[in-house]
């Protein structure tokens, strides 16, 4: 799955010499909490966040200072913040270095830059125009959206080779110390875990596996004697 399979199409955006309180209005009415900003021809040339409204001298929530702590704050930082505001005009308030990402980008890479750069949403760019935009919600919709694909049944050996396979390969199982009988699609796991973190991703695992539609966990969990 790619960001064009979940990404929210067509974007709302503005100019930069929109109006700060334009913007405002925009995100609440259209109840989003962030808008692209691109020129007259398109171009992605920055992002607004709530983030970059939170503080305010409209509200009231503009940053002040307490005499202790500003000679520990850069008069650039002083100025910058003042100008955010203060700013009128979007141009001077949006993060211009927009972190972006394509139509074919794998969901699972949107979710490790939304991690990584502790972001809430990534515009889907193509030819450097905004095409989409992928937020949090888009990847938890997707999951509440997943269905399964139809499969021919498989058979109880099928799903015991399937399972004991897939679990040969996990570095943290030791299947050494596993049993699993399948039968009529429920699985019966016996034997021991060194730890509950094992027995409770064993479990997850036999519950993943194609074909199977229940399974009664008999783990014991012992941890597993290591000699030096």
């Amino acid at each position: 799955m790619n960001a064009h399979d979940v990404m929210a199409s067509p974007v709302v955006t503005v100019k930069p010499y929109s109006s700060v309180r334009e913007v405002a209005q925009l995100l609440l009415s259209r109840r989003i909490s962030a808008v692209p900003v691109v020129d007259d021809q398109g171009m992605l040339v920055g992002i607004v966040s709530e983030g970059d409204l939170m503080h305010r001298a409209e509200a009231g929530t503009e940053r002040r200072y307490s005499w202790w702590l500003r000679p520990f704050v850069s008069d650039w930082a002083a100025a910058d913040n003042y100008a955010r505001a203060h700013a009128s005009k979007v141009a001077d308030i949006m993060v211009r270095d927009v972190i972006t990402a394509t139509p074919e980008t794998p969901v699972q890479e949107i979710a490790a830059i939304l991690e990584k750069n502790r972001i809430k949403r990534v515009p889907i760019v193509k030819n450097g125009q905004v095409v989409g935009i992928v937020s949090r919600a888009n990847l938890i919709q997707a999951v509440a959206s997943h269905r399964e694909l139809l499969e021919v049944p498989l058979s109880d050996t099928e799903v015991r080779n399937t399972l004991l396979d897939h679990l040969k390969h996990q570095g943290w199982a030791h299947t050494s110390l596993l049993n699993v009988i399948v039968n009529g699609g429920v699985v019966d796991l016996w034997g021991f875990s060194e730890s509950e973190a094992e027995r409770k991703a064993i479990r997850i695992a036999a519950e993943q596996t194609p074909g199977v539609c229940a399974v009664n966990d008999h783990l014991m969990v012992q941890p597993i004697a290591r000699w030096s």
